[in-house]
């Protein structure tokens, strides 16, 4: 174990700082410091060697040049085990530094501000934080490198624990973190810089998709296996996951989730999640086979179920509002895998606890964002934007126009079909689907299947709306539609023969509503 006599903290997270500067000023530890805060340790009453003052060169240069100094990595980079490293110690006079308490400018913040500057992107660029932290990292076996703040607990505890001592586990585990740290941190400048092309008159301007693409993600769990049972697998989340993503999930009871659970949890919440009344849907297999809105969960529910009670077993479940008592009832009569909401009431939850291998999953629900999908592809990755659907661009073509409330199901069958895998078709009446056809090579194959899985349901399609996620190529798609008993259909268009199509339309009375954009999803 290595005893902590010397500690040099300079942070732009000040977060709980004071208070473990506290700790280790009360454990005998001198504290050197830079800055803003050694300005503010020292307003807290607590003692601060100024690094300028330690190392007898004044900082500079707006704070570019402090703590590169040899007296400072001297301190971090000496190994204690080597007496030519000692005897260089002490004829220059370098003490050795026990810890390094840094964390980064920041970069991340600053560059997603609204109207950032080229030049303000710069200047929150890090140079002697990173130096130190990767200093202290590489001398782990006698340097503590923090550089999260929820850290500090867990470090004072095995301090107090262990007569200021850190043992070398968490040395290496704390090097292993600023590693990561630092290589996130540059992943993110080089990401940026690269995104950004210079016009003639040296203006800046900021490309989507940059040159180079850093990701950064950490694992979440170990899973059981991956799709199949040979396959090894685990879930990764990023740093900061967007709110109301599925990495946000917490788990209150069930069996651990499985790589396939996950995925589809994931197609569920997606889909659920962008109605903004009480909506239900069921995933299986990644694609939904039920999705219903209505006044409230359990009506949403039923009538979800309803659309494909067969496919259902085993399926997952989210709702975009809490699950209350009738709801958990209703729900607690099928064989569910997973059960995903922004809450669960007390009622629910006690119909759920008879269940205990039923995953409960909680999801805040949070607006949502322009995000980026990506794909992995042999060697490579796919990065496209998100697949977001503007309802003012309808566009009705047909002779007769839709009523509100074949609208209001159009819109709502659109939205379900950007769910579904390609070539898909979605029937619906009443905001609930009635038949979904998902993954076919030919569209009117899909559009067959719907019609059947609607007929095994039990559920007419006689006035019925159907959305198609993409153009139909030949008219035979729409006459199957008509047969079926649909009055409106939507679509992106964009055929060479929508013309043909939409003659079809007309000829079997159908309205038809053109989005001008399709939604693949492969």
């Amino acid at each position: 174990m290595s005893s902590i006599k010397r500690a040099l903290i300079s942070v732009s997270d000040k977060t709980g700082i004071v208070e473990f500067a506290k700790f280790l000023a009360n454990s005998g530890v001198e504290i050197l410091s830079t800055g803003g805060t050694a300005k503010l340790l020292g307003d807290a009453g607590i003692r601060v060697i100024e690094v300028g003052d330690y190392t007898g060169f004044p900082e500079m240069m707006d704070g570019r040049v402090k703590t590169l100094h040899p007296k400072v990595h001297g301190g971090i980079l000496a190994r204690r085990d080597l007496p030519h490293h000692s005897a260089a110690m002490q004829k220059h006079d370098i003490p050795p530094i026990d810890m390094v308490v840094v964390n980064l400018y920041p970069f991340a913040a600053t560059i997603a501000k609204p109207g950032v500057t080229f030049d303000d992107a710069i200047e929150n660029i890090d140079i002697g934080g990173p130096a130190m932290v990767r200093a202290s990292a590489k001398n782990h076996a006698f340097v503590a490198i923090v550089t999260d703040v929820a850290d500090y607990d867990h470090i004072a505890a095995e301090m107090k624990a262990n007569r200021g001592s850190i043992s070398d586990y968490t040395r290496l585990q704390l090097a292993k973190r600023a590693f990561a740290h630092t290589a996130e941190y540059d992943g993110m400048i080089s990401t940026y810089l690269s995104s950004l092309e210079v016009d003639a008159d040296g203006n800046t301007n900021r490309r989507t998709f940059p040159d180079k693409l850093h990701l950064t993600f950490t694992k979440a769990q170990d899973l059981r296996y991956g799709e199949n049972p040979h396959q090894d697998a685990a879930f990764y989340v990023e740093k900061h996951p967007a709110a109301g993503t599925l990495a946000n999930y917490k788990q209150l009871q069930g069996k651990e989730l499985s790589y396939n659970n996950i995925a589809d949890a994931d197609a569920a919440w997606q889909c659920c999640r962008g109605f903004n009344v009480p909506a239900c849907v069921i995933v299986k297999h990644a694609n939904p086979c039920g999705v219903a809105i209505a006044y409230d969960t359990l009506t949403a529910y039923q009538r979800a179920l309803e659309t494909d009670p067969t496919s259902a077993f085993g399926g997952i479940i989210a709702f975009n509002q809490e699950v209350d008592g009738q709801t958990a009832e209703a729900v607690a009569k099928q064989f569910v895998e997973v059960l995903l909401a922004p809450s669960f009431s007390a009622a629910a939850m006690q119909v759920f606890r008879a269940k205990q291998n039923l995953r409960l999953l909680t999801i805040p629900v949070a607006p949502m964002v322009n995000d980026v999908d990506m794909k992995r592809v042999g060697g490579g990755m796919l990065v496209q934007s998100s697949d977001d659907f503007d309802v003012s661009q309808l566009k009705v073509v047909s002779k007769r126009q839709p009523t509100r409330a074949e609208m209001n199901d159009l819109v709502f069958a659109f939205r379900v079909a950007k769910f579904v895998k390609s070539n898909a078709i979605v029937f619906c009446r009443y905001g609930m689907t009635l038949g979904v056809g998902a993954g076919q090579m030919s569209r009117v194959d899909s559009t067959k299947i719907a019609a059947i899985k609607a007929k095994n349901a039990g559920l007419s399609l006689k006035g019925s709306v159907a959305a198609s996620d993409a153009f139909f190529p030949f008219r035979d798609g729409l006459d199957v539609i008509a047969e079926a008993g649909a009055t409106a259909v939507i679509q992106p268009g964009g055929s060479m023969r929508d013309d043909e199509v939409i003659k079809a339309a007309d000829e079997h009375g159908v309205a038809m509503v053109l989005t001008g954009m399709r939604h693949f999803r492969h």
